[in-house]
């Protein structure tokens, strides 16, 4: 109940609030009133009045948090602002009062915040670092910023947008960098990947570290100067501490770019902003594909043979070789070095090209550097002789036909490389008997005749031709047959073969009818072979002709018949010879046929409209989002239903009638779960469900940064006599942008007097006691990790430091934990001591027992005695 000093200001608030304008107020019931968040106060809400006539107050519980009050006459009222981020609903009761008791209510008021654009964005760092290598192709990913916003994450309030402000350097005002606006991840632009450089600097050797390198290469460059030490150097020094700011790219970055995020989607000049900075670094890529490699067949040499060398970025890689496409052999290696070695000979009639898949991995197998492809090609030598198609080419030609008339093209194949003069063929005439009549075409092996052939002159020409290539030469051998002209027409046995009926479900090859034609030239030869051609009515190609040496043509289905594109046809068949007729004779209508066909409906399928059915999308894609919309049809035009099948996560529902696919209600994707997933949906016929297709989906989930870095072991212990470093792992589900390479570093960035944190690899870092403890103790330390996008948690890591037995585990002394036994233990005891005493005395019962039987016998044997 209010204090009456703050009823007359709550008074004199209604006064001025009211400027002129009515106050709600109302009866006493269930309200739900709307309050913006940051409302200045007091302000007064809504007047709640009772119908209980000696209400003389109010009583206001729930959910006030010291911030709502309820007046004497009935005002709801703010004595301080309220805060959407720390509270969303306030939920309260109301009575109406006669002294303390209550005689209305209670109602329920709900006081939904509003929320006001009253926080701006904020980046999870200040400074990011991005590294990036030579030639990394445009808009792929390398690094990522990241924002919060505490307005309400359903409203444009924190709707985040992300700008590229400036780029340092930026001397010729040509942007390297682009960040995506939605996501916040950093890729190079087109310039980017073409004119980005990393400054030079040491290259290390296998096995070595940076002072080693580098004194190596001061030696090979410099000339000493007398018994100068290293560190005296000052040109030695210069270089070292050149190379030491680019092993710690935050004191000499390449780049360093300027970022925003603004709330309200970036469209408003109202929207809020934070900023904060990406230092980035260009890395040297020597991770280049020698490719393509040129190497001639039949090379001679020693082998192995060295043919090309690839280098990876992390100088501690191993090499791995395999082959792409899966041959028997493969005369390919690699060695430590990266030298690519070739094995053997190669022999390009055997196999043209090659592709070599180079890996490059650390220790542990894993990729350090993406796979390589690599192009071996074989370039052809002249080894291969020309090769005559037919060991005896034939050919026919007509009597009196006209001087030049073709005859044929002589068929010949080289093994060699059409592309190289190593295959161009030469053709001459050797030898032709019974005379020479015919000539060759030097280049193409075109033979013709050189005057008009008889058959009483001859039957038969034999010919020997010469073919050449740069180095081999081949000889082969032609016949060619004079034969009779062609004087008779071939005529059908009828010429209307009626009409036919065919369901459009015919099976391709399907034989509809055979037709017959006759041919009185000479049998055996080309005027008298006849030909079968559909000259008219197959504009689609759903019928083809079938033609053998007897006279006999076959009808077939060579397409899929479609009643709803065409319910019927009439074919014209022709019958034509392979040589050509006589001057003045023509086909006419008895070398003609025509057949009619009738396609009968059936019943069909549905038809899906697409062939493949492939979608890709972000896993973070919100629940009720819609993933992709099924579109199929029925021939016949029937009502289709789909339904799903295969989808084992649960994660997606099908609306029966559109087919349109959707994320279900609290279904969250996960890529780390599974990176893609197949499920089959099917269309069917409403009023006949059994008539149905299939079509198989593939979805591919994309990654975002929805995991952090995790501890493998969370604790250790250190033999304090022999101290060793503790190697620390981590592993993120996520993959490339969003895991490794890690940063570890102490809580806060802090350093400590007993504990040294240095980095090992982009997964592990090596955690080394400075300080041994004067007593066994145990330290619990707050390791951050973070993976490449900069997103991470802090996490303890327990550390025993102890005297250890020989055997390097921790020793603890006899007595140590007496009196100490946790209560668990006590009760375990304690039980089997109860155990045990009950125990021994069932086995004395048990024995005294017996003793009393056996004396009771013998009791009972002596009277009897």
């Amino acid at each position: 109940m209010a204090h009456p000093t703050m009823h007359l200001l709550l008074l004199s608030l209604l006064i001025s609030t009211a400027g002129g304008k009515g106050l709600e107020k109302g009866p006493l019931e269930n309200k739900v009133l709307d309050v913006p968040e940051g409302t200045p106060v007091p302000y007064a809400l809504y007047q709640f009045q009772a119908s209980h006539l000696e209400v003389d107050g109010f009583r206001l519980t729930g959910e006030t948090e010291g911030k709502i009050s309820i007046s004497e006459d009935g005002w709801l009222y703010l004595e301080q602002t309220l805060d959407w981020a720390h509270t969303q609903t306030h939920t309260l009761e109301l009575e109406a009062l006669v002294g303390s008791e209550p005689v209305e209510g209670p109602v329920i008021i709900t006081i939904n915040v509003l929320d006001v654009n009253n926080h701006a964005p904020s980046f999870n760092q200040t400074d990011y670092i991005g590294i990036v290598k030579e030639r990394t192709p445009a808009g792929v990913p390398f690094a990522c910023v990241f924002a919060t916003d505490l307005d309400d994450p359903e409203s444009p309030n924190a709707h985040l947008s992300y700008t590229l402000v400036s780029q340092i350097p930026n001397r010729d005002n040509t942007l390297f960098f682009q960040i995506n606006s939605n996501t916040g991840e950093i890729s190079t632009t087109a310039e980017g990947e073409r004119l980005l450089k990393a400054r030079e600097s040491v290259i290390h050797s296998r096995g070595g570290d940076f002072s080693d390198s580098l004194k190596k290469r001061f030696d090979d460059y410099c000339t000493p100067t007398g018994d100068i030490p290293y560190e005296l150097n000052p040109f030695y020094s210069c270089v070292q501490r050149a190379e030491s700011r680019r092993l710690n790219p935050l004191e000499d970055p390449d780049f360093t770019l300027i970022v925003r995020v603004e709330d309200m989607g970036g469209e408003s000049v109202n929207a809020l902003n934070g900023n904060a900075r990406v230092k980035i670094v260009v890395q040297e890529n020597l991770w280049v594909n020698p490719g393509p490699i040129n190497l001639r067949e039949q090379l001679k040499g020693i082998y192995p043979m060295p043919i090309g060398k690839v280098q990876s970025n992390d100088p501690s890689a191993f090499y791995r070789l395999v082959q792409k496409e899966r041959e028997l052999t493969f005369p390919f290696n690699v060695t430590e070095e990266g030298d690519i070695l070739l094995t053997e000979e190669l022999d390009r009639e055997d196999k043209a090209m090659y592709i070599l898949v180079v890996f490059a991995e650390d220790s542990y197998g894993n990729q350090v550097d993406p796979p390589l492809e690599v192009q071996v090609v074989v370039d052809d030598v002249n080894d291969n002789a020309p090769i005559c198609e037919e060991e005896l080419s034939v050919f026919e030609v007509q009597e009196n036909e006209p001087t030049g008339s073709p005859v044929g093209h002589l068929m010949v194949h080289d093994a060699d490389d059409d592309n190289t003069p190593n295959a161009l063929l030469s053709y001459s005439l050797v030898t032709q008997t019974p005379s020479s009549v015919f000539t060759i075409d030097g280049i193409s092996g075109r033979i013709q005749a050189k005057q008009m052939l008889q058959r009483r002159d001859a039957t038969e020409y034999h010919l020997t031709v010469r073919v050449n290539d740069p180095g081999f030469s081949t000889e082969c051998k032609v016949l060619i047959k004079v034969i009779d002209i062609n004087n008779e027409l071939p005529i059908f046995e009828m010429n209307d073969y009626g009409s036919h009926n065919l369901s459009e479900d015919t099976a391709l090859g399907h034989t509809l009818l055979t037709v017959k034609a006759t041919d009185a030239d000479d049998p055996g030869t080309g005027s008298s072979r006849i030909e079968f051609h559909i000259t008219a009515g197959n504009e689609d190609g759903v019928f083809a002709m079938e033609t053998d040496d007897n006279g006999e043509g076959r009808l077939v289905v060579a397409k899929p018949l479609n009643y709803e594109t065409a319910s019927s046809y009439k074919l014209q068949i022709d019958a034509r010879n392979p040589e050509p007729l006589v001057s003045g004779l023509e086909y006419g209508a008895e070398s003609s046929a025509v057949v009619s066909v009738a396609i009968s409906d059936v019943d069909e399928a549905p038809v899906f409209d697409m062939d493949i059915l492939d979608v890709t999308v972000p896993e973070d894609t919100k629940e009720g989002a819609t993933l992709l919309k099924i579109d199929a049809k029925d021939p016949e035009g029937k009502e289709i239903l789909f339904k799903m099948e295969g989808d084992t996560k649960g994660w997606l529902e099908i609306d029966p009638a559109t087919g349109e696919i959707k994320i279900k209600n609290k279904a969250v994707l996960d890529r780390e779960t599974v990176e893609a997933f197949h499920f089959t949906v099917v269309a069917f016929e409403k009023a006949n469900p059994e008539l149905s297709s299939e079509h198989e989906v593939s979805v591919r989930l994309l990654d975002v940064n929805d995991n952090v870095p995790k501890l493998t072991e969370n604790q250790a212990f250190i033999c304090v006599k022999k101290p060793q470093p503790i190697v620390l792992t981590a592993l993120d589900a996520d993959a490339d942008p969003f895991g490794a390479p890690f940063t570890f570093s102490l809580a806060q960035g802090k350093k400590s007097p007993n504990w040294d944190l240095s980095a090992v690899d982009g997964t592990s870092a090596k955690l080394t006691l400075k300080k041994s403890p004067s007593e066994d103790k145990t330290f619990l330390i707050p390791i951050n990790i973070k993976d490449n996008a900069g997103m991470g948690i802090t996490q303890k890591f327990e550390v025993r430091v102890c005297n250890c037995t020989e055997l390097g585990y921790c020793f603890t002394e006899p007595g140590v934990h007496a009196g100490v036994l946790g209560m668990p233990t006590t009760i375990g005891i304690l039980a089997g001591t109860v155990g045990f005493i009950a125990l021994v005395l069932i086995i004395a019962f048990h024995r005294i027992k017996k003793d009393n039987q056996k004396k009771a016998l013998l009791g009972e044997t002596d009277a009897i005695l």
